[in-house]
């Protein structure tokens, strides 16, 4: 990066983080701190809801998935549209005609107050994982392109965002992902027209070449629940993870209940309605035109450039490597590099003239194609795989898995210095924004389901905005803490959704049996949750499903039990949680 992509990186990030600090300073009352002063339009509120999902995970890991496997990772948003509608009509007046801080609260009023505090533990749990796994997902990639030292990453990003977060609350955060959003926006739209310049073919010939090597099979009806994204679970296991994270997560749910009506919070989850879906296939497309881009342009053997660089002389020169043919042969490293490079330029050779053959209407040129995609899938795709291999043996430590470098790779190759600084701004702002709210949704349950409900029912509201801001930092400092130790072995966007459909099914079904099964009383709800997220855990250890089944799953096993259990029990009335105050202008 040169001296105008640092300046542009750094100005952009304090720039709008200063703007937060200045925005919301002097918020003093709890109210205002946590829920901010619910004023906001439904664009902002739509914005934020935007922002909160779409961390730098998204910008960043998504185009290497399109890389891999095509637009498929599309069906895990096909049931959010009917998710946020049922949010809107269900969930979201509920919330605001109770005038909540948190979801968790609607479960102490409902059910009773172990129960609320299961619920506000899992989501803790989970979304303190989450906060980590956001922070660390650019940080690693960043740190190992650039060269930058990773704890030193992961601690600046971190403490930006814990200092403007704890400055000025709910607001601040939703008032910087505006902004934070722009940048994103800008940097990702830049890139697509760049990789569009760039291509040595028109759009069309673009998809066609795609089309024939499987990338825009957007859409897939297996019914084998080992395929891991299908109509099926992004129907139905994709519907429990969106009714969970949009209407049970308390991060989303901090940023709609913000609104200055009940008609403004429902616009902006209609905004996300119409408008995520088309932006995830936007993003997945870069990746697909990417894989396009890398067949008709040389693409390195391994993406993560910098640890093949670091690959010492011996592994490259002398120690040979087994790759895959029948009998497998042995061959070093840098000779593998050398004849992965003549195979992509036959395959270039031969792309191009089956181009020739498109235009002219030659008979035979499917034939021809598919010789060029079974090459590609086994010679190209054997040097790849000896190359992971060899890098495994020599640094087990180091993630084989180079989808994520995909597109930070194209961007330092191809884009002009500036843009270059924009796109990684446009990275750890969506870290930011995410993260921020992230903590401050940590913040407030831990305060408002914990602090107040259990430890100090009776302080005043200094205390408690004291105690949510120094509950910011330990959060802060906690997912700060996993981000240094973590090490992934999935994509990071899957790694993340993973992580969230261990615990959201359960959550979401503590909330489906308060509103629809009236008679469940809190004891049979609580053991159920419990037994629930148990058997979610055992078959997530043993297996090898998709982990979208167990948003379903445990919803459903959850209810189930706490069904059965509810006969079992006596039916004495069990003691109640807190009464929420009653909003009236909703």
């Amino acid at each position: 990066m040169s001296v105008l992509d640092y300046a542009v990186l750094v100005g952009s990030i304090l720039a709008v983080a200063l703007y937060g600090i200045l925005r919301t300073r002097g918020r003093r009352n709890l109210h205002d701190y946590l829920r901010g002063q619910r004023k906001q339009s439904w664009f902002v509120i739509g914005l934020s809801v935007m922002a909160t999902q779409a961390s730098a995970i998204t910008f960043l890991s998504t185009p290497g998935q399109g890389y891999a496997g095509g637009l498929s990772f599309v069906q895990n948003y096909f049931a959010m549209p009917l998710a946020l509608i049922i949010i809107s009509a269900v969930f979201l007046p509920l919330y605001r005609k109770l005038n909540v801080y948190t979801a968790y609260e609607f479960l102490g009023a409902r059910f009773d107050t172990k129960t609320r505090l299961l619920t506000a533990a899992l989501f803790l749990l989970q979304r303190g994982m989450g906060a980590g796994i956001t922070i660390y997902a650019p940080a690693i990639v960043l740190s190992t392109v650039f060269g930058w030292s990773l704890p030193l990453t992961i601690i600046a990003s971190s403490l930006v965002v814990i200092i403007y977060t704890v400055a000025g609350g709910s607001d601040a955060v939703t008032h910087t992902q505006k902004y934070q959003m722009a940048v994103i926006f800008a940097g990702m739209i830049a890139a697509f027209v760049i990789l569009l310049q760039k291509i040595p073919c028109s759009f069309p010939d673009a998809l066609a070449i795609a089309g024939h090597f499987g990338k825009l099979n957007a859409v897939s009806f297996s019914a084998d629940p080992k395929e891991r994204y299908t109509f099926w679970t992004g129907m139905l296991g994709g519907l429990f993870l969106m009714l969970s994270y949009f209407g049970a997560d308390q991060s989303q749910v901090q940023r709609y209940i913000a609104g200055d009506n009940l008609r403004e919070s429902r616009l902006g989850l209609m905004f996300n309605a119409l408008f995520k879906i088309p932006m995830q296939f936007g993003i997945l497309l870069l990746g697909v035109l990417l894989f396009v881009f890398y067949l008709l342009h040389p693409a390195p053997i391994f993406f993560n450039q910098t640890a093949w660089r670091e690959m010492p002389p011996t592994a490259m020169s002398n120690d040979p490597v087994r790759y895959g043919e029948d009998p497998p042969r042995e061959i070093a490293l840098g000779t593998l590099e050398r004849r992965y490079k003549e195979a992509q330029n036959r395959r270039q050779g031969e792309i191009h003239a089956w181009l020739q053959l498109r235009k002219s209407g030659t008979a035979g040129e499917q034939q021809f194609i598919d010789t060029i995609v079974q090459e590609d899938a086994s010679i190209l795709g054997a040097f790849r795989a000896a190359a992971r291999e060899a890098i495994h043996k020599e640094n087990p430590a180091i993630n084989t898995d180079d989808n994520d470098y995909i597109f930070i790779d194209f961007i330092l190759d191809n884009l002009p210095h500036g843009l270059i600084g924009l796109l990684v701004a446009a990275f750890f702002a969506a870290a930011l924004s995410s993260k921020a709210a992230e903590l401050n949704a940590l913040a407030s349950t831990s305060v408002i389901d914990f602090y107040r409900a259990v430890i100090r029912p009776n302080a005043s509201d200094r205390h408690y905005v004291l105690a949510s801001k120094a509950f910011t930092i330990f959060w802060g400092l906690i997912a700060m803490g996993f981000a240094l130790f973590a090490h992934m072995s999935e994509n990071l966007i899957q790694a993340a959704n993973i992580v969230g459909s261990l615990f959201y099914g359960v959550i979401l079904a503590l909330f489906f049996i308060a509103f629809f099964i009236k008679y469940i009383r809190g004891t049979a709800a609580f053991c159920g949750a419990l037994i629930g997220e148990a058997l979610v855990l055992i078959m997530f250890a043993t297996l090898p499903i998709s982990y979208l089944w167990y948003n379903l799953i445990g919803c459903a096993a959850c209810i189930t039990i706490a069904v059965v259990l509810q006969a079992l029990l006596p039916r004495d009335v069990e003691p109640r949680g807190f009464e929420p105050v009653m909003e009236t202008n909703v």
